[in-house]
């Protein structure tokens, strides 16, 4: 599945309407236009869509639970599954040798990105669906697992419709209550969206209660011929939503208010951080004090650094993944801090295919490149770093393989001769504890 270097043509949007109560018996839908008076969800605008999709991803690092007495932790990896592999799989990782031993594999189409609940108890996955060549009349799915992390069992629970094509990330509101996923949305219509969907006691996803529609696009031709919403990501306080969108160069904010004194989700008076025409912004994480923000921009094959104030970003910083001289093609991907919050690191495609490394100034939050690795693959898209913080575990999406790379705390570099694990189109990652 390569939907991400083909792009179907269609316009995108700028602006929210406010959103209906979360508990609204049936889904509410919105599409963006230009600045308008607060209105009902249900009201109709002339001059303005009025569809959009949400999806979310929460910005903590991931809580992996309590350390485990012996140090193996429940390794969950996402594939997609066009070619060999069979779906979601459950490692024991050792995070005192780095070895990985396979437990048990659940089945089902391109879990291609997860997320787990903050009691553990539960995995949701994307169905990236319909992917480059599939009918653009095709939506995506979330499908929900019970997960007993003491065995490393799957068991499958429910899924439902992502509300949009290509679902490519989830995340968690701050309260646990709703799953958030982007639509990336290879075709025009319905294009990029994001969409929200509450989580029942038992673990199942209920039917999404709002999707949210962006419209508009950028300059590199089928890349950005119409909205891309690549992720969800809330701020540290819990009060924002950023969703960054590759094809319109937008990072969207709106306001979550669960209490439904202002809709779900909100535009913010300011609506949007624009960035440079043509840069592709992917992911976002925030800093370990929550005072800054970083941010991948996948056609640019950048990093940025934001200030973070009471849900607004303010660039500050951007700096190349590439070496001076590079000529090749660059992909920007994802992108993650060490434990501590000292390092950043995020993977490049691309020609180059490696994991670029930085320090972080404790002063400000700036960046410093330090240096860079060989993914020792192709397309190095999602990686992780365990909860010890002394390995870093990527996949090479396009080679069937993942690479267990010793992580040096002090420099932050990684060192050569990694541990190698072969399984066909590896994704993404995420280290529960079983204990």
């Amino acid at each position: 599945m390569l939907r991400r270097h083909q792009a179907a043509p269609r316009a995108a949007a700028d602006f929210l309407q406010p959103a209906a109560a979360a508990e609204a018996a049936r889904s509410t839908s919105w599409r963006a236009g230009r600045p308008a008076p607060w209105r009902s969800a249900r009201s109709i605008i002339k001059g303005f869509a009025l569809m959009v999709s949400i999806v979310a991803t929460h910005a903590f690092a991931q809580d992996s639970g309590p350390v485990p007495a012996d140090g193996v932790y429940d390794m969950l990896v996402g594939t997609y599954t066009g070619g060999t592999s069979q779906g979601l799989y459950v490692y024991r990782f050792d995070t005192k040798t780095g070895e990985a031993t396979r437990v048990s594999v659940a089945q089902t189409v391109n879990p291609s990105y997860l997320v787990v609940s903050r009691d553990r108890r539960f995995v949701y996955a994307v169905n990236e669906l319909p992917g480059d060549n599939g009918p653009a009349s095709q939506r995506g799915g979330i499908s929900a697992f019970r997960f007993d992390a003491a065995s490393g069992q799957l068991s499958f629970l429910n899924k439902v419709s992502s509300d949009g094509n290509d679902p490519c990330y989830l995340s968690l509101s701050p309260d646990g209550k709703y799953l958030l996923t982007a639509n990336y949305s290879v075709a025009a219509d319905p294009g990029g969206s994001f969409a929200v969907f509450p989580l029942q006691d038992d673990g199942q996803v209920g039917a999404s209660v709002l999707t949210v529609h962006h419209e508009g696009g950028g300059p590199v031709k089928g890349r950005q011929d119409n909205s891309h919403v690549h992720s969800t990501v809330f701020s540290p306080d819990g009060h924002y939503l950023f969703a960054q969108d590759l094809g319109a160069d937008k990072l969207y904010s709106y306001r979550y208010t669960p209490d439904g004194s202002r809709g779900l989700f909100g535009p913010t008076d300011w609506r949007y951080t624009q960035e440079k025409a043509g840069t592709g912004p992917r992911h976002l994480v925030f800093g370990a004090n929550g005072k800054q923000a970083y941010l991948t921009s996948e056609l640019a094959g950048t990093v940025s650094t934001f200030n973070y104030e009471d849900g607004k970003l303010t660039q500050v910083q951007t700096l190349s993944l590439s070496d001076p001289g590079f000529k090749g093609a660059v992909g920007a991907a994802a992108i993650h801090l060490s434990p501590d919050g000292r390092f950043l690191y995020a993977s490049n495609r691309g020609d180059a295919n490696d994991i670029v490394i930085f320090s972080v100034d404790p002063t400000n939050g700036h960046l410093k490149k330090i240096g860079h690795q060989s993914s020792l693959g192709k397309s190095p898209r999602e990686f992780a770093i365990d909860p010890t913080g002394n390995w870093l575990i990527v996949g090479n999406q396009n080679s069937g393989t993942v690479y267990v790379f010793k992580r040096d705390q002090q420099s932050g570099l990684l060192e050569a001769n990694p541990k190698r694990i072969e399984i066909d189109s590896p994704v993404d990652f995420k280290l529960v504890s079983p204990s």
